[in-house]
């Protein structure tokens, strides 16, 4: 049995075509190569083969393998958008996942920093040292954009325009946008910039032009703001850990609290659905019901 060809056009045709990101490819493709291996093991030579019944029994393979819902979601959003290409390209004629339904995945609420709480991770990082210079800058960038890690850390210095106060990033499916930065961000990088960052880059440093560099010079990776991020925890004695996305998952809970627009919010965070911002309402009200039991003397008895 082999797939293979029509799993080449298929990937090329995401990244051609459709100008996926790498992230997405790379996972599509682990999805469409676990599939494949258990159609070898059904001994099922053509895809033209594959019908309803033959995905409710790999469904049940999933879900005896242990995955999770969102998991197994995944793997249907990915073979229904590879059986839809594959009727474009008349490979097969009919979309056996088309009347599937999604399992429902439990709602999930996104975690987030209080005020007080980013005031504190703030004010733990040493901004004498020329680390604690880039960290200071890493971090007024994260949580004053909401910009991914993925994006913050291919910020070239030709992309930031300290007059208007924006960036220009890459975000998913390689589209564009410009996020404003504000007076805070604007100091720390400032001073990072030209206090700082030359002083990392040392003889063995890779020639570049990326904005945040690591100790030796190189430009930092997403593993190494986890890392940075979790020192800073230490650092400020908080009880909980931070990723990079708790941070994005703040900056959109606070713009929403203080009034901004649902909208504006999305196009801040390179949301393409609007859905995808409408999350952070939830956070909002949770929050607010909270508040209201808390503090009014009829809400509990």
């Amino acid at each position: 049995m082999n797939y293979y060809k029509e799993w080449l056009k298929y990937l090329e045709y995401l990244q051609i075509e459709k100008n996926a990101s790498k992230s997405t490819i790379e996972a599509y493709e682990k999805d469409l190569a676990h599939f494949f291996r258990f159609l070898t093991s059904e001994n099922l030579e053509s895809l033209s083969l594959v019908n309803y019944a033959i995905i409710r029994t790999y469904l049940t393979t999933l879900y005896e393998q242990g995955l999770v819902k969102r998991s197994i979601s995944r793997h249907i959003s990915t073979l229904r958008s590879f059986f839809k290409f594959l009727i474009r390209e008349k490979i097969v004629l009919e979309n056996p996942l088309v009347h599937l339904q999604l399992p429902r995945t439990p709602y999930k609420i996104p975690e987030f920093l209080y005020q007080e709480e980013i005031n504190k991770l703030f004010d733990a990082i040493d901004r004498s040292s020329k680390l604690g210079k880039r960290n200071l800058a890493l971090l007024e960038v994260l949580y004053g954009t909401g910009i991914r890690v993925s994006e913050c850390v291919h910020i070239t210095m030709d992309k930031i325009d300290f007059e208007l106060q924006t960036i220009l990033v890459l975000g998913k499916g390689n589209k564009e946008r410009y996020v404003p930065f504000g007076d805070y961000a604007e100091k720390a990088l400032v001073h990072y910039i030209n206090e700082s960052r030359s002083l990392l880059i040392t003889e063995k440093s890779q020639p570049q032009n990326f904005l945040f560099l690591n100790a030796r010079g190189n430009p930092l990776t997403a593993r190494g703001v986890r890392l940075i991020i979790n020192k800073q925890v230490e650092e400020a004695a908080l009880t909980f850990q931070i990723h990079p996305h708790k941070l994005r998952h703040s900056f959109a809970t606070h713009l929403l609290d203080n009034g901004a627009d649902l909208r504006a919010v999305q196009e801040l965070l390179g949301h393409t659905n609007l859905s995808s911002t409408q999350i952070y309402t939830h956070v909002s009200k949770d929050r607010l019901k909270k508040v209201y039991h808390t503090a009014h003397p009829r809400a509990n008895r």
